[in-house]
């Protein structure tokens, strides 16, 4: 078994995409987050690191807001807010998943790699279709690693692009998450966070005369 990495490597491999304790540290206060207590190893050896660098970022997650609350959907959006003409970045103004248990999923003290790109091969195509080839991320996931990224690297993820992740609402619709930006320029700015409906029996058609 190859061995694991340690950060001072990581950081040789992976640049301005590592996103450890100490950019943690740093952007702590405008993050709202906690540092974790004890810094996990990181579970990934050099040579898979060296694969990944150009695609992916390595970033340190944590499970606490510094409020002391879990660190969720739901105290990020509280953090960041949802108006983009008072403070960016935030997430999209909707409300229809605050009630969804998907939203209190808590982030855990763990190293984890994330996509900076949607897989061109995967465009328009269903998570049904996409799940036995990619591991789909968590929401909660890829927000942390949004909003983290915006500070450390100054750029947004998936800015134009639509992310598929592994959660489902109380009817089991797919969620997905980012596009941060409308082109269009029809729509404000922030994180989005959608379902994809599926058709079930209470969709229908009517007439008209």
């Amino acid at each position: 078994m190859e061995r694991r990495t340690n950060i001072e490597e990581a950081k040789e491999i992976f640049g301005s995409g590592i996103i450890g304790p100490d950019e943690l540290i740093k952007y702590s206060k405008l993050m709202g987050i906690k540092i974790p207590d004890k810094i996990p190893n990181i579970p990934y050896g050099a040579l898979e690191l060296k694969e990944l660098a150009n695609d992916y970022l390595l970033v340190l997650g944590t499970s606490t807001m510094i409020s002391g609350d879990p660190l969720s959907l739901h105290t990020l959006r509280a953090h960041f807010g949802c108006d983009s003409t008072k403070y960016e970045p935030c997430f999209y103004n909707q409300d229809w998943y605050i009630k969804e248990p998907f939203m209190d999923t808590q982030l855990s003290d763990t190293w984890y790699l994330i996509k900076k790109f949607v897989f061109e091969e995967s465009r328009a195509k269903t998570p049904e279709l996409l799940g036995d080839v990619h591991k789909l991320p968590s929401a909660i996931k890829c927000a942390y690693a949004f909003f983290l990224n915006y500070f450390c690297n100054g750029e947004y993820l998936w800015k134009h692009d639509f992310v598929w992740c592994n959660d489902e609402d109380h009817n089991g619709d797919r969620i997905y998450v980012g596009k941060y930006n409308d082109f269009t320029g029809i729509n404000k700015n922030g994180f989005s966070i959608h379902r994809h409906l599926a058709l079930r029996q209470w969709y229908g058609c009517i007439d008209t005369k």
